[in-house]
């Protein structure tokens, strides 16, 4: 079952931050930290009561989520240069790592989509890391496509 995450879920959001954080750390560690939190328990508790951030939890018969996929509102209605539009920006998108290929992620990524257009969205946006090739493959399997490229040199 897919639902609004509740307060209640804030262990088990943690635990699964915890495992995109060594995702990114193992791709990446000279920008990441290992064993890092990206929320205190507050930060997160404050998440799940703002309107424009919002998160969804996928949970089975007894409660214990096994994805989520955090959400922020951007509007840009009243932008000098953007067109008018409200856009649904996945901020984070994960499925328990012993979970995966349950289509729980296809689940949750589609529950976004539908929250989106049933709230008067233009479109759903993500980042993902090239390091991540697992998350580029299923996004890819999503029909997402490029929107814009974010370039680096290392110095």
């Amino acid at each position: 079952m897919i639902r609004r995450a509740e307060e209640k879920d804030v262990d088990g959001l943690n635990r699964l931050l915890e495992q995109v954080l060594m995702v990114h750390y193992e791709g990446r560690p000279d920008l990441w930290r290992a064993n890092a939190k990206k929320y205190t328990d507050a930060q997160l508790k404050e998440i799940l009561c703002d309107e424009s951030r919002p998160v969804f939890v996928c949970v089975d018969e007894a409660d214990f989520v096994q994805g989520y996929a955090f959400c922020i509102v951007e509007d840009f209605t009243n932008d000098n240069v953007r067109a008018p539009k409200k856009s649904l920006y996945i901020d984070d998108l994960c499925v328990d790592q012993n979970l995966r290929g349950k289509h729980i992620g296809t689940s949750l990524y589609n529950f976004v989509l539908d929250f989106a257009k049933s709230n008067g969205f233009y479109n759903v946006t993500l980042n993902v890391w090239e390091s991540n090739k697992s998350a580029r493959a299923f996004y890819d399997a999503m029909g997402l496509v490029p929107l814009k490229t974010c370039l680096e040199k290392i110095l």
